[in-house]
Formats: structure tokens, sequence, C-alpha cells
């Protein structure tokens, strides 16, 4: 309902980008071309400065995107504030997670969340836990889940569950029959790591500065952008690594990794970042109150199975 010139508007000068905002609207390029012409049309002005490939806003612009920003906050919060009055849970909902959330945790909790909610559109987009930190910071997402700290004060940080990072390695490793292995370990290996900007990374880095092992000391032998990756690299033979428990569930099945503890265990928590704002659209709500449902009911789970 909301002007749709307005919205795409926004989401132009939001990102600054006519690229990354035919991605996010899921629009042609032109499309948005189009749109931003008329409203400048509407306004007889320009509302951006387009220079060598870069576009910023002019003053009228730059006008327009703060009303803008006031109206369309306005509208979110009117269209959810009558859905809670009838009860209708429907809309675009668009989650941001990170890799290894995304690939091993989401899909069989938003398989359920669309059994339930049927007229939520669900969009999610993928990257490390610092992009997902940076799409919720610019409210490219609605909310995000990451694997990291969150160092913006102005984001809303919720702890949903826990994660074991554990030690993966070939079955035929000489310490593949070991109970645990210590931090002090994994600095004598080869050792392969996710990229920077990862989440499991700085969760690996902290562990080991605070066990006394600097990560200088470590024999970083090569970088991988996904866990998947990762553990073709153990398995072939390259190195060892540290991994969440969740991803290796298939390898361990097969045989064709080990997975060991760390001594001390290695947790981390995977948490819903999102503005802290005084409305959320009620999709989100409902999605989160649903994860926190379903994470409770699966913590006793996996404490038995981490038994």
């Amino acid at each position: 309902m909301a002007d749709r010139r307005l919205q795409v508007f926004h989401t132009v000068a939001r990102l600054l980008s006519f690229t990354k905002a035919a991605e996010t609207l899921h629009m042609t390029q032109p499309a948005v071309t189009f749109q931003i012409r008329q409203l400048e049309e509407h306004f007889n002005t320009r509302l951006f400065d387009r220079t060598h490939n870069r576009i910023s806003l002019t003053a009228a612009g730059q006008r327009v995107f703060e009303y803008a920003d006031k109206i369309l906050a306005l509208y979110g919060e009117m269209d959810s504030r009558v859905r809670e009055l009838t009860g209708d849970v429907s809309g675009i909902l668009i989650i941001g997670a990170s890799t290894t959330i995304a690939e091993y945790v989401l899909p069989g909790l938003l398989g359920e969340f669309q059994t339930q909610y049927p007229d939520v559109n669900v969009r999610l987009s993928v990257s490390n836990s610092l992009g997902i930190v940076h799409m919720v910071e610019s409210n490219a997402v609605d909310v995000g889940i990451v694997e990291a700290p969150v160092t913006n004060k102005n984001l809303v940080v919720d702890v949903c569950w826990h994660d074991e990072l554990v030690f993966i390695c070939p079955p035929n490793h000489p310490l593949a029959k070991k109970s645990a292995i210590t931090p002090q370990e994994v600095a004598t290996l080869p050792f392969l790591c996710r990229e920077e900007g990862s989440g499991t990374r700085e969760v690996i880095n902290e562990y080991l500065e605070h066990n006394k092992v600097s990560v200088h000391e470590l024999n970083l032998c090569m970088e991988f952008g996904s866990p998947e990756a990762i553990k073709s690299a153990v398995e072939a033979g390259l190195g060892v690594s540290i991994v969440s428990r969740a991803t290796v569930g298939k390898e361990l099945k097969l045989g064709t990794l080990v997975a060991l503890p760390l001594k001390p265990v290695l947790k981390r928590p995977f948490s819903f970042v999102h503005q802290r704002q005084k409305f959320r659209l009620r999709a989100v709500d409902e999605f989160m109150r649903f994860a926190h449902e379903r994470c409770e009911k699966q913590e006793p789970a996996r404490k038995g199975a981490a038994g």
C-alpha cells in the first residue's frame, strides 16, 4: 500500500547503489531507475548525484530520505498493529544468516515455520557474521542470525541457542583416538580456517587467546569461505580444523571424519540481532518466537548428544 516509488527510493538511498537496490527488491535495474525518475519528476528536482559510477544524495534527496524513513516506518507499524488485531501473519520476512546457520540450522527451521505460516514470504540473505551485522545496520534485512559477538551497542542481540565447536581430523590421524584435544595440541598441527570476518574464526581466535595460545602460533595453512570446503580439505588430509558440531553429522555417519571435543569445551551463542526500534513486523516477532520454542525443545537433545 505504501507508495512504491518511495520504497524504491528509500532502498536506493540506503544502499547508495541501483544494482544492490534492484537485487534487494527483486526488480530489474531499469525498473528501479524508472521509479526514481518518476519520483524526481514528481518533485521536479534531482534526488541523486551520479558521478564516476557512484551516486550520492542531493540536498533534496536527503530531505526526501528523512521523510521516507518516517513514512515507511509508520506504515510498517500501522500494518503490524492491524494484523495484531486480526491475527493475520503475512507479508515478506527478510532474514540474514551467517553461513553455518544458513546451511545447517535454518533449512529445517524455516520448513516448519513456512508450514505453520504459509502466508509469510521468507527471503534469506547469506554472508559471514560481519556481513550480516552490516545488513542489519543498513536495514537490508529484518533480522539477522549470527554466530559471533556483536559489538554495535545500538543493535539488540538475543541469544537463541548454544552451539558446540569441535576438532575435526581424518580417521587415520594420530590424534583421532583421543578423547579430547587441547588448544596447545591444535597449535602444533597444520590448521585450516574460515576467512576473515567469519564468526567461527573470530570465536576460535578468542578461545585460543583465552587459553594462552596466540593465533600467531597457529600453523595456518589455508583459508576457506565455507564449512563444506574446510571439511573436504580435512578429508583430503590437508590439515585439521575446528568447526560447528552441527556441520559434520553426515561425515561422522559416513566415517570420513572424526570429531573430538575440545578441552576446555568450546561453545558459542547463535543470536538474533535486530535494530533497536519501537516495533517489528508481526512476521518477525512470530519467527523469533517460533525459533526460540524450537531451540528450547532441541537443547536437551543437544546436551544429551554432547554427553
